[in-house]
């Protein structure tokens, strides 16, 4: 499996605040040391407050908002976790609809924790099977898709390839598993 991004751009779509920091900047690393060009794409320009858990950690500057860019300016999208950041893109029309492009699109999506909120919400996991964080089993299900309790999740049942995990702790293989796949 090829690991190089060289050439690629990969969306990171987060909220102006609540990010879990580490599952923003692990694979964000990850994408870089693989020659790909990670861009923060957020509701409101400016800066994003990550967190750690629930306590303030550092900020992120913004690089373009969703209302100036599509999935057709990127290869792939990241969408990281934390409770409130996919609590506030799924009540952001644009948002869910600059998520929901990649899948129209058949481009790979790859998200962690509570980020499939902002899928639900896209209208995207009928059929599919995806992880998260326990509490959002309900959701998927009520959704249509299938929830597994596992490291992470490639489901390529639908128009495109879509990785899931858990939480930090399942972020080497989450990174592993997204560099892979977008290099393809």
């Amino acid at each position: 499996m090829s690991t190089n991004l060289h050439g690629k751009t990969i969306a990171f779509l987060v909220a102006p605040d609540g990010i879990e920091q580490v599952e923003l900047t692990e694979p964000w690393k990850a994408i870089e040391q693989a020659g790909g060009t990670p861009r923060l794409v957020s509701t409101a320009g400016g800066e994003v407050q990550a967190r750690d858990h629930l306590e303030k950690a550092d900020t992120f500057p913004v690089d373009t908002t969703v209302d100036e860019v599509s999935a057709d300016d990127f290869d792939a999208l990241v969408l990281p976790g934390g409770v409130a950041n996919p609590d506030f893109l799924r009540t952001e029309p644009k948002a869910v609809a600059f998520a929901k492009g990649f899948f129209d699109s058949a481009k790979p999506v790859a998200a962690i924790c509570h980020a499939p909120w902002t899928l639900v919400e896209a209208g995207v996991v009928r059929g599919r099977t995806l992880t998260s964080w326990p509490s959002l089993q309900t959701d998927i299900r009520n959704a249509g898709g299938t929830w597994v309790d596992q490291e992470v999740a490639r489901c390529t049942a639908g128009p495109n390839t879509l990785i899931t995990s858990r939480k930090p702790d399942d972020l080497k293989a989450f990174c592993q598993e997204i560099v892979g796949t977008f290099a393809a």
